[in-house]
């Protein structure tokens, strides 16, 4: 049975996963949708949680598997998972980038969000670009919204570490939504810096879901739909294999 953890992006915890989670155990898998370290609740101690507290919560998860895992990272969730498939290269079956990618060593999630005491928290709707929100109807910014939990300041400014080489052996797919694979393999040609550890995978491709950036939410069918055929290489219309 194929196992699949679920990692949230920032502000989100394991129930944003809920309706993919429900569609991916209907397909025969085996789900965990991760609430990770300081995401607990509003009120949890977030003061001494780091990056590596995040990417050692996804690791214990796949030690624990019977087998090797799919992990699934949205948004700021990329890192953990490329944190983790780096520690642990050889169970690690597909790492999978919702609107994201892995980074490299070196790379911070996002230190320019504002901070208050330990606490990230969400910044409102007017800190997004446009494509960011598209599908964003009232209803799903008002559910995100009761939802949202502060991002341990952290886990967004503390430097990725990866050093295995064997990383880049992992298989790695990218679910393109609030920025297309053309501009992804275009920011890719020009060698951006965000992009560099995603081209130095060995097989690696972007599978187009328009939306905005949390499809979790916005088009959870349609991205349960995405990582089965995924999983399963039946592909997808609008993949792009670079690899």
């Amino acid at each position: 049975m194929t196992h699949v953890i679920l990692v949230p992006g920032f502000w989100l915890n394991g129930d944003s996963w809920a309706t993919v989670t429900t569609a991916l155990e209907a397909a025969g898998y085996h789900v965990e949708a991760l609430t990770l370290p300081g995401k607990e609740s509003r009120t949890a101690d977030r003061s001494a949680v780091r990056l590596a507290d995040h990417v050692a919560a996804v690791v214990e998860r796949i030690d624990a598997a019977p087998e090797r895992v799919v992990l699934v990272g949205h948004s700021g969730g990329g890192s953990i998972i490329s944190g983790a498939a780096d520690a642990r290269p050889d169970k690690v079956e597909r790492a999978i980038y919702v609107d994201t990618g892995p980074f490299g060593d070196g790379a911070v999630i996002n230190d320019e969000l504002p901070v208050e005491s330990d606490d990230v928290p969400f910044p409102g709707w007017d800190a997004f670009e446009e494509p960011e929100l598209v599908d964003m109807t009232p209803q799903v910014r008002q559910r995100f919204e009761e939802i949202a939990i502060p991002e341990p300041a952290g886990v967004a400014r503390d430097p990725q570490h990866v050093s295995d080489d064997r990383r880049f052996a992992v298989p790695s797919t990218v679910i393109a939504c609030s920025m297309t694979s053309v501009v992804l393999e275009t920011l890719m040609a020009d060698d951006h810096p965000y992009m560099r550890e995603l081209a130095a995978m060995q097989d690696r491709s972007i599978v187009d879901l328009p939306t905005g950036h949390w499809p979790q939410l916005t088009k959870p069918a349609e991205l349960a739909a995405e990582i089965v055929g995924i999983v399963e290489g039946r592909g997808a219309a609008g993949q792009v294999a670079l690899g």
